[in-house]
């Protein structure tokens, strides 16, 4: 097979990420906008040892599940892969996806419990990043690249409404006072990003342009207009400042222009504030049903709860009302700060947070002689260290394991190496929190078995 062949190819499976896969002449063919059952003509774009990637050119005979998609920017935006298919089509094919991960890579002989689906595949973000085109357009970035596709009409179907009409002002905004658009090759021009952060069960919204520069022309016409057209809805307006040469969206450098810093949520019935910094997961109703997951798999009644990666506080205070004592550990300072706060928000004086490399601060609280019951982990998607992982099973020998994961390959890896240490994995559920994305988040539940 040779770059630029086409071929005729029957599509028999989906592969992780949305993909379509069939095969020709023994070699696997990845086609993206495929689904199963799909018969199409496929230009070669990529040839490898054992597979090769293909584009989709000419439809032939479609497969049972497959849709048109409602969006004018699909597939060219790099945000949604599964759009050319039903619904119930993709969330089957992120559950084998992580049945499939978990038996290669993590040695799980467990099929995982059924994914728990989407309340609504459209418009359950809470949170946004857009980027700039030169053009003074919001939009996100194609695949694996950082052209800005322009959003058609200014609207993205995983966002809420709301975040419309504030891009609609802040385009306006630009194009009004002229400001410029920052250039990623020349380092030059003003307006990077803008942030929306909405806080759903509250109705408060954080508006956060960034920019390559310490202060915002201008700044009271942008916050008139906001005022003028979402009145209360608008809770603070936060310029944040990243004039670094990197592809980090916000720096920890900012400067509050109007109303708070933070928003307040309500989360499995805890008050949650957040500063822009803070994590917290961009589907509040799927969260609710995650965090309800890992309570039943934490079984905290009594027990001493270490929350490692904790942001705001958010698990880990979702439980404490049926807990001895919650211990949060997290590196960001501002997602520390709103921990401690909700705690005392929601009259919780039974938890404490510590400002520190997750590693570390394991290691540290085992020096001291901290005993845990149970450990919590939602690390980032590369996963945990080896270090950490021994801590916790070596030191901690915690009765429960929690793993909370956006990323079901590290997630089995860090489960194997969690075998060799005494702990084997008793359950696990997928969760649908992106849906019409790759993405999907897995709770694990892992119980010791032995010694190491």
């Amino acid at each position: 097979m040779t770059k630029n062949e086409e071929i005729t190819l029957s599509i028999c499976r989906l592969a992780s990420g949305g993909s379509g896969i069939g095969y020709y002449e023994n070699m696997a063919v990845f086609v993206p906008g495929t689904v199963a059952g799909d018969v199409a003509v496929v230009r070669i774009v990529s040839v490898k040892k054992n597979y090769c990637f293909g584009k989709l050119m000419r439809l032939l005979t479609p497969g049972p599940g497959r849709i048109e998609s409602e969006c004018g920017s699909y597939p060219r935006c790099g945000g949604c892969v599964y759009r050319h298919m039903s619904y119930s089509m993709e969330a089957l094919a992120k559950q084998q996806s992580v049945a499939d991960v978990m038996h290669r890579i993590g040695g799980v002989s467990l099929e995982p419990c059924p994914i728990v689906g989407a309340v609504s595949v459209d418009g359950y973000r809470n949170k946004a990043q857009y980027p700039f085109s030169q053009n003074g357009k919001a939009g996100f970035y194609a695949g694996r690249t950082h052209s800005v596709i322009e959003l058609p009409h200014s609207h993205c179907a995983l966002q809420p409404p709301i975040f419309d009409t504030v891009i609609r002002l802040f385009e306006q905004f630009v194009a009004d006072n002229g400001l410029s658009v920052y250039d990623e090759t020349t380092h030059q021009g003003l307006v990077r990003h803008l942030y929306l952060r909405l806080a759903t069960a509250t109705n408060q919204l954080m508006v956060v342009p960034v920019i390559n520069g310490t202060r915002l022309p201008a700044a009271q016409k942008l916050i008139g207009l906001l005022r003028g057209e979402l009145g209360d809805t608008l809770a603070g307006v936060v310029l944040n400042c990243q004039t670094e040469k990197t592809n980090v969206v916000l720096s920890d450098k900012q400067v509050l222009l109007y109303g708070k810093e933070t928003i307040e949520d309500i989360l499995c019935g805890v008050k949650v504030e957040l500063s822009p910094l803070s994590f917290y997961q961009v589907n509040r109703d799927m969260a609710e049903k995650l965090y309800e997951k890992a309570a039943e798999y934490a079984c905290p009644d009594g027990k001493t709860v270490l929350d490692l990666y904790c942001g705001a506080g958010t698990i880990g205070l979702s439980m404490a009302h049926r807990a001895k004592k919650i211990i949060g550990v997290e590196i960001v300072p501002q997602a520390v700060k709103n921990a401690e706060h909700n705690a005392a928000l929601n009259g919780i004086d039974h938890a404490s947070f510590i400002c520190a490399d997750a590693a570390c601060a394991a290691e540290k609280l085992a020096e001291q002689g901290v005993q845990c019951d149970t450990v919590i982990v939602d690390p980032p998607r590369r996963g945990c260290d080896e270090a950490l992982l021994t801590t916790i099973a070596e030191r901690f020998r915690p009765e429960r394991l929690v793993y909370v994961s956006c990323d079901p390959a590290t997630l089995a890896r860090d489960c194997a190496f969690l075998h060799t240490k005494g702990y084997e994995v008793q359950a696990y559920t997928p969760f649908d929190l992106f849906p019409r994305t790759a993405h999907v988040e897995t709770v694990v539940c892992l119980s010791r078995k032995w010694a190491a």
